[in-house]
């Protein structure tokens, strides 16, 4: 379920971020559902699944305590993914997604939420600068070895 969820909500938000066979390749790489079953059996990747009218319509992935060089607290929160499908945008499904985790690691102890986000994924940069997110560096995101995307380090500081 994850795999497929994954695919459909990846596609329309970065399916567009490299060529087809970079893309197809990345997919193949972290969606599987082989790779999804190493992932769940890791108890540092928290997933969480989010259904609107009983219909999957996205999840989230958090990492607890992860560091980043452009993040001071050492006890901040990774949010890895923040996926919706397309279909369920525009319903305030996101800022429920992201205020669930927000109070999910403040109950872990954390400082914060810090997340990658492509720099032309416009509609995520504006929900992330919307729910209260700073920018405090660049990162650039390796889709292949011979491709990567520049990203913005983004860090929501309870």
């Amino acid at each position: 379920m994850l795999s497929k969820l994954s695919i459909s909500a990846f596609i329309p938000a970065h399916g567009q971020a490299a060529p087809k066979e970079v893309v197809d390749a990345y997919i193949a790489a972290n969606f599987s559902e082989e790779n999804f079953r190493k992932e769940l059996s890791n108890p540092k990747f928290q997933y969480h699944i989010l259904y609107y009218k009983e219909e999957i319509a996205g999840f989230s992935k958090v990492i607890f305590n992860q560091k980043n060089e452009h993040v001071v607290d050492k006890n901040a929160t990774k949010m890895e993914r923040l996926y919706l499908l397309k279909e369920f945008y525009n319903l305030g499904l996101g800022k429920e997604l992201l205020n669930f985790n927000s109070t999910l690691a403040k109950e872990h102890k954390q400082a914060g939420i810090w997340l990658f986000v492509w720099i032309e994924n416009l509609k995520a940069i504006a929900f992330y600068k919307k729910m209260g997110f700073q920018k405090v560096g660049e990162h650039d995101f390796v889709l292949s070895p011979t491709k990567s995307n520049p990203n913005h380090i983004l860090y929501l500081k309870f």
